[in-house]
């Protein structure tokens, strides 16, 4: 059997009588991308959304590395090691991509909220903030301030911000919405490069960028699994095929 890092059993989440999401099972598998799809509304950041406990499920349970963490609050989630990026870009704006990376990385050395200290003390921090800005293609605009860089640039800071809190789980909420191909084409490769040594679930509309990574991918519909599996698979049911159309062809 293989090793699950993350598993949900009968996942549900009802507001004022509308069911977003329903008995969803979802295990993802440790060390793969796991892709998370289906047409708009289908309640894919709803299950992001109760993963990360920014909403409470109505019933069912989320299991983490064998540990119920259902109860659990955001900040535990995040301290566990399951780090999630969103469809809007969250970075500082008038920071540098190297002080945005440095925020983050005090984030996990627990001196977040040590405002009155003197700059100078961050400076040990930049190495480690300067590699990961290598990591994702932005040594060379260290020091521009963010609000400078195009939009592809600016996911890229996030998801180095995202490496910064050295997460076991990375959660990538629509990681190259909006972008041109040439960003698209970039961003993939990146996730690509960063999924070494942990694991990815990740909700994404653009279907040749989930058929390019995605080890495994769950379809969702009305809130409920319509089908699972590679993506020769998910592409050949009638089922999804069907409940795209209209949206994006499989």
């Amino acid at each position: 059997m293989a090793d699950h890092i993350l598993e949900t059993k009968n996942l549900t989440k009802e507001f004022r009588g509308f069911i977003a999401v329903s008995n969803v099972n979802l295990r993802v598998a440790r060390g793969h991308i796991h892709a998370l799809i289906g047409p708009n509304g289908a309640g894919k950041t709803t299950v992001f959304n109760l993963l990360t406990k920014f909403l409470t499920p109505t019933a069912g349970s989320i299991m983490f590395n064998g540990l119920d963490i259902t109860g659990e609050k955001p900040a535990d989630i995040a301290e566990r090691g399951v780090v999630r990026s969103f469809q809007i870009s969250a970075v500082f704006p008038n920071l540098t991509p190297l002080e945005n990376v440095r925020v983050a990385l005090q984030r996990k050395l627990g001196t977040t909220y040590h405002f009155w200290k003197h700059a100078a003390t961050l400076g040990v921090l930049d190495e480690r903030a300067r590699e990961l800005l290598e990591a994702v293609g932005l040594a060379d605009c260290a020091g521009t301030v963010t609000a400078e860089l195009a939009y592809g640039r600016k996911r890229a800071l996030e998801i180095a911000t995202t490496l910064a809190l050295d997460p076991e789980l990375m959660l990538l909420d629509e990681p190259t919405q909006g972008m041109g191909m040439e960003d698209v084409g970039r961003i993939a490769a990146l996730v690509k490069q960063v999924s070494a040594n942990r694991t990815i679930l990740m909700v994404e509309h653009n279907l040749k960028v989930v058929a390019t990574l995605a080890d495994r991918i769950t379809v969702l519909q009305r809130g409920a699994i319509l089908a699972e599996g590679s993506y020769a698979e998910v592409s050949g049911n009638p089922q999804v095929m069907e409940a795209y159309m209209g949206s994006a062809h499989v």
